[in-house]
């Protein structure tokens, strides 16, 4: 059975009670905390910046996964890695170099991943496949929170899980910590609720019995 992961993104929080949001949804039973940063430049919208990922730190007893929907990536993998995000993500359209960026993230001792569109070909990991931890892969457009699935995100999951498998099988090397739907990021599914450990138990319940 796949050990599934709950990601409740803060982008859903209570921003006026950040700190005690996550520890609730850690108490609930949260496997990662996870920050979508934008930057009102690669996307339509401004959020978090690594100060308050820096500030909540002392909150996450999990691992904390920054998505960084900003252009471009380099100067802020750094700030990120030095607040004390786990893991970081980004996506291959705001990166110059993204085999050099994936390094970057690696250098500061963090989990490192790609994060494609729903437009995004799923070939744009070919090559970099040795550098990933973890494939995001969006199921709405980057920008918003509250946004309708994609249907077409079924189809990604299974191209990218095949992909990954395949590497696998052919390198011989770890296995990949986290890609195709083994992890589940959720903002307002989760975040608003009134009782925060009975939406992710019953994420949970869901997930069992797919296996």
């Amino acid at each position: 059975m796949t050990d599934y992961r709950i990601a409740p993104s803060i982008l859903s929080a209570d921003f006026a009670r950040l700190g005690e949001e996550v520890a609730e949804v850690i108490r609930a039973g949260a496997n990662l905390i996870h920050f979508d940063v934008m930057d009102n430049h690669y996307v339509p919208n401004l959020t978090f910046g690594p100060m308050v990922c820096a500030a909540l730190k002392p909150y996450a007893t999990v691992p904390v996964d920054v998505h960084l929907m900003v252009e471009p990536v380099d100067d802020l993998i750094h700030a990120f890695a030095k607040a004390g995000a786990n893991i970081i993500t980004f996506h291959p359209e705001a990166s110059r170099h993204i085999d050099r960026s994936l390094g970057l993230i690696k250098e500061y001792g963090c989990q490192a991943g790609l994060v494609l569109n729903p437009a995004t070909p799923v070939n744009i990991l070919e090559n970099v496949l040795d550098k990933l931890d973890m494939v995001l892969l969006m199921s709405v457009n980057p920008g918003f929170g509250g946004q309708s699935f994609i249907p077409n995100t079924l189809v990604k999951i299974r191209k990218v899980r095949e992909m990954l498998d395949e590497y696998e099988r052919q390198s011989g090397r770890h296995k990949i910590a986290a890609a195709g739907a083994d992890t589940f990021v959720a903002g307002s599914a989760i975040f608003g609720k009134a009782d925060y450990k009975a939406v992710i138990d019953e994420m949970r319940q869901q997930l069992a019995q797919v296996g």
